[in-house]
C-alpha cells in the first residue's frame, strides 16, 4: 500500500464540543448583561430622549446641548467636573504613593509583625461607607469631636478648624477621609506585585551592591509598574464613580455651597429629585452618560497607549 493509500484513510479525529463551558458561563452572562449591560444600554438611549407633551420623544443630543448650552446646567456639571478631577488628583497624590510606601516597608525582609500591620492598614476598607463617614464627623465635629482635644495634647490646637464646614477644606477633608478608608487596596496590590518579584533577580542586583533604598528605585520600582498603572486607572473608575462617601458625609446637595459636589452627587440630584428640585430622567441619563464617556476615555487611553509602553517591564 502506498503512502498516498495511507493518506487517504486518515480521518482526523474531531473534538467533542465543549458545551458545559457554556452552561456554567450561562448564569453569569445573564446576571451581569441584567445587571450592567441592559441599564447601560437603556442608560445610553434615555439620554437622547426627553419628555414632549407627557410622552417620551427623540431629541437626539439636544439633552447635551442644555447640559453643556444651559448657564445652570453647565455651572453645576463643569463644578462638579473640576471637584471630581480634584478629588481624583488627591487620591493620585496622597494615597497611591503612600500605599507604594507602605507596601515597600511591608517587603523588608525579617520584619517582625507584617502580619499584624498588614491587617492593621487594610481593615479599614472592610468598613462600611457609612461607618466610615458617620465616624470622622464624629471626629471632625468642632463641638464633641476628638480632634480639637488631641491636637491640644499636643499643643497644635490652634491649627483645629472646621475642614467640613469650610468650601475652601472641605473637598480636601472628603478626599483625605476616602484615601483613609481605601489606602489599603494599592498596598495589597503593590505588596502582592514586589512579592512576585523572582528572587534571582534581587540577588543579582546584590552581587552588584545594589541594596535598601537604592535597590527599589533602580530594580523593583520598574518592574511593579504595571501594577502602578492597573491601580491608577482603577483609581480613576472609582473617584468618577464615587458617591457614597460624600453623600454620607456631605449629603446630596454636597456642601458647603456645592463645594463638594462631583459627577455622582449631581447625577443623583438630578434623575432623582431632591427636595424642592424635581427629578429629570433625561437629564440625569445625560449626564450617566458623559460620566461613561469620561471612564471610557480613560480606560482607553490606559490599555492602548500606557500599557503597551509598560509591558517591557513584564515578564
Amino acid at each position: 500500500m502506498s503512502q498516498t493509500d495511507n493518506a487517504a484513510e486518515i480521518v482526523p479525529i474531531k473534538r467533542p464540543v465543549r458545551w458545559h463551558i457554556f452552561v456554567f458561563m450561562l448564569p453569569a452572562v445573564i446576571v451581569y448583561s441584567a445587571v450592567m449591560v441592559l441599564p447601560l444600554i437603556e442608560t445610553l438611549r434615555l439620554s437622547l430622549y426627553n419628555v414632549v407633551d407627557g410622552q417620551p420623544a427623540f431629541v437626539g443630543l439636544a439633552n447635551f446641548k442644555v447640559l453643556f448650552g444651559d448657564p445652570r446646567w453647565a455651572h453645576d456639571f463643569w463644578n462638579a467636573l473640576v471637584n471630581n478631577l480634584i478629588f481624583f488628583a488627591i487620591h493620585m497624590c496622597v494615597q497611591n504613593p503612600i500605599g507604594v510606601a507602605l507596601a515597600a516597608l511591608l517587603s523588608v525582609p525579617k520584619l517582625r509583625g507584617v502580619a499584624f500591620y498588614r491587617t492593621a492598614m487594610f481593615l479599614p476598607t472592610l468598613l462600611s461607607f457609612v461607618i466610615v463617614g458617620f465616624i470622622w464627623k464624629l471626629i471632625l465635629s468642632p463641638i464633641w469631636g476628638v480632634a480639637p482635644w488631641m491636637l491640644d495634647l499636643i499643643g497644635l490646637k490652634f491649627l483645629f478648624a472646621p475642614w467640613l464646614g469650610k468650601p475652601g477644606s472641605a473637598l480636601i477633608a472628603v478626599s483625605l477621609i476616602s484615601n483613609w478608608q481605601y489606602i489599603g487596596i494599592p498596598m495589597m496590590l503593590i505588596y502582592a506585585a514586589l512579592l512576585s518579584i523572582p528572587e534571582e533577580v534581587i540577588e543579582a542586583a546584590e552581587c552588584d551592591g545594589i541594596t535598601g533604598w537604592a535597590q527599589f528605585w533602580k530594580i523593583k520600582l520598574p518592574l511593579i509598574l504595571p501594577a502602578i498603572g492597573i491601580i491608577s486607572i482603577l483609581t480613576f473608575v472609582g473617584n468618577f464613580n464615587a458617591f457614597d462617601l460624600i453623600y454620607t458625609v456631605q449629603g446630596a446637595l454636597a456642601g458647603p455651597d456645592m463645594s463638594t459636589d462631583i459627577l455622582g452627587t449631581l447625577l443623583y440630584r438630578t434623575f432623582f429629585g431632591f427636595q424642592l428640585q424635581l427629578g429629570d430622567r433625561s437629564m440625569g441619563a445625560t449626564i450617566a452618560t458623559v460620566m461613561f464617556l469620561i471612564i471610557l476615555a480613560g480606560v482607553s487611553l490606559y490599555l492602548f497607549v500606557i500599557q503597551r509602553r509598560m509591558r517591557r517591564y513584564q515578564f
